[in-house]
């Protein structure tokens, strides 16, 4: 049988599977505190530096210009060197009167050789003769007094005729620009001559 007690007193519940802890009437449990681990707290962030303000260095400038100077100088000394070697070795004048390019060649007044063989009337003869290029050359049995007319503009040419007739004079002239600059004549039985102008 159950009896009812104070407040304060304790309830004793009983059954047949078990018993529970007493617990007191009219009051309110306690919480239990837990225990908490000992943990550091986190460092608090850095505060950012500041990068260092530069100063103006008046050596710095001038070291810096100084770079510039000799830089401006070594220039200099080499534009100097190199029109001195121009004067050394020469240079093409074209401000002065009369200076041109050296290599300019002022082109030559061509030059108008003339080959003349003469004999007696109806007399042939056999001709040789070198061209303005050097070149020997042949005309046979041709009619006197023969000629032929060669033209250069080379600075200088060699000019030979050798001919021989079958009369018993023959005469030869080389002429250069209208001037005679070599002539001979030859007697005899199939007379031959020659003519010959080193340098026209």
């Amino acid at each position: 049988m159950d009896v009812a007690r104070t407040g304060n007193d304790t309830r004793n519940l009983a059954s047949n599977d078990g018993a529970t802890a007493p617990i007191a009437v009219g009051t309110v449990p306690v919480p239990v505190p837990v225990p908490v681990p000992d943990v550091a707290p986190p460092p608090a962030p850095a505060a950012p530096k500041r990068a260092p303000r530069r100063k103006f260095s008046v050596f710095g400038a001038f070291k810096r210009l100084w770079i510039l100077v000799v830089i401006v100088v070594a220039v200099a000394i080499a534009v100097f060197c190199v029109d001195r070697l121009h004067g050394v070795f020469g240079k093409t004048e074209l401000t002065r009167p009369g200076a041109g390019i050296a290599n300019d060649t002022k082109p030559f007044n061509p030059k108008v050789v003339e080959y003349e063989i003469f004999g007696p009337p109806g007399a042939v003869a056999t001709i040789n003769y070198l061209n303005l290029d050097a070149q020997p050359q042949q005309v046979k049995n041709v009619a006197l007094p023969w000629s032929l007319t060669l033209t250069t503009t080379a600075p200088a040419a060699s000019a030979n005729i050798v001919a021989q007739g079958d009369g018993d004079t023959i005469s030869c002239r080389i002429t250069v620009n209208g001037e005679v600059k070599d002539e001979n004549t030859s007697d005899g039985l199939n007379a031959e001559t020659f003519c010959l102008v080193k340098s026209a």
